[in-house]
């Protein structure tokens, strides 16, 4: 008797599945995870002047801007498969001259970094609309930051502690979560998605699907979300070990704080299911408002440094609840037939909050301490908070439900 074979994929491996993306998305998180305290701090060391950094991170935010718009151009020559193994080799590389000690390679360094992140996030973001329906976008997000929870919690305090044990020991263990993520991705056979094929004429100029964003007023207020959001992610990662630093607090006080915030990504599937029971807009018109509220706050309470750290991690889980439902406005807006091209628009809110964040933050400090910096932020989610009040009351209601 013939013994039974295992099943051989002729044309493609099963569907991918949201675990499947969850998995890819935290073996990244393990990468900047453990990045995430260290970068401002390495970067901090190496030029000692919050104004300087705040430079830097503007520079940075610019340049991987301008390289994330182009992605959608590349893939229409590099298919998408090797678009992604790309994010995880420019990791490596980012590893490579973080681990040379010299001052401005170090500042190559998180630009390396920043434009694998933008890489990576279009590409799995192409992938995620090509596989995923438009019903399970947000049962997709929360599982992504379940897997993704470990790596965010443990990782901010996790590198501090293994920057100053030995300051290549961080790099190294980013590197091997990169190799890791290559490995999977290439194990999952992704492919190049769906509806993708070589380019049969010119390709596009990157600004002719920015016409069609802008003309699609659903997506731009969700890209706005997704920048304001972000906006208060770079201050509270960036500019509140500073403020600790400078009140002397210490420098672990900003991985501590970021590992306990990010702990509460165990949670986002309860959070998910408040979101659809309070309806979408509801649930991000008022998280932006609690956490404008809470960045404010901690502005007025600058003279008391420790009361400034616990209100801004209160504000951070508003943040988190924002990481829940903040995407959901423009992943429900884009249209099949525009997957690649939205995705690489949407990711640019990183890279845009990272010129924003920090180009505000050196106007502000020209006028301001590093405390200055949280008030501005808590304008911006106020500011989010009236643009919210435009999105239609049953945007992400179960049919049958009343939208609130």
């Amino acid at each position: 008797m013939i013994a039974p074979r295992a099943p051989l994929y002729l044309s493609h491996a099963p569907t991918p599945r949201v675990q499947d993306f969850a998995l890819l998305s935290s073996l990244e998180a393990g990468i900047r995870g453990i990045l995430l305290s260290v970068m401002p701090l390495v970067i901090y060391r190496a030029f000692g002047d919050a104004a300087l950094v705040s430079g830097i991170y503007f520079t940075v935010g610019i340049l991987s801007l301008i390289c994330g718009m182009m992605v959608p151009f590349l893939t229409r020559f590099i298919a998408r498969r090797w678009m992604f193994t790309l994010a995880g080799v420019l990791y490596l590389c980012g590893m490579a001259l973080a681990l040379t000690g010299v001052p401005h390679l170090k500042a190559a360094a998180l630009m390396v970094n920043a434009v694998g992140t933008v890489t990576f996030s279009i590409c799995l973001n192409a992938y995620v609309l090509d596989y995923i329906a438009r019903s399970d976008l947000g049962r997709n997000e929360s599982t992504r930051m379940v897997y993704s929870g470990a790596s965010w919690t443990i990782g901010p305090v996790a590198g501090v502690w293994l920057l100053n044990w030995w300051a290549p020991a961080p790099f190294i263990v980013a590197a091997f979560f990169a190799v890791a993520l290559i490995a999977v991705f290439w194990r999952l056979r992704l492919g190049n998605g769906k509806q993708i094929s070589r380019a049969r004429g010119p390709a596009p100029n990157p600004l002719a699907y920015l016409g069609r964003f802008l003309r699609q007023p659903r997506l731009v207020a969700g890209w706005l979300f997704a920048v304001i959001r972000s906006c208060g992610w770079w201050v509270y990662v960036v500019y509140l070990p500073i403020f600790a630093i400078q009140s002397g607090l210490g420098e672990s006080i900003g991985g501590i704080a970021l590992s306990l915030t990010n702990a509460l990504l165990f949670v986002t599937p309860l959070m998910l299911r408040l979101v659809q029971r309070l309806s979408v807009r509801v649930a991000v018109r008022g998280t932006f408002a609690l956490a404008g509220g809470l960045f404010i706050t901690a502005w007025l309470l600058a003279p008391l440094p420790w009361l400034v750290v616990g209100t801004l991690m209160a504000a951070s889980v508003a943040l988190i609840m924002l990481d829940v439902c903040g995407s959901l406005p423009f992943l429900m807006a884009v249209k099949p037939s525009e997957r690649t091209e939205m995705a690489a628009v949407y990711s640019s809110f990183r890279d845009v909050s990272g010129i924003l964040t920090p180009g505000a933050a050196w106007l502000v400090l020209l006028v301001s301490p590093v405390a200055g910096v949280f008030a501005a932020c808590g304008a911006g989610m106020w500011l989010a908070w009236a643009i919210a009040g435009r999105l239609h009351p049953r945007l992400g209601v179960p049919r049958g439900a009343v939208a609130q």
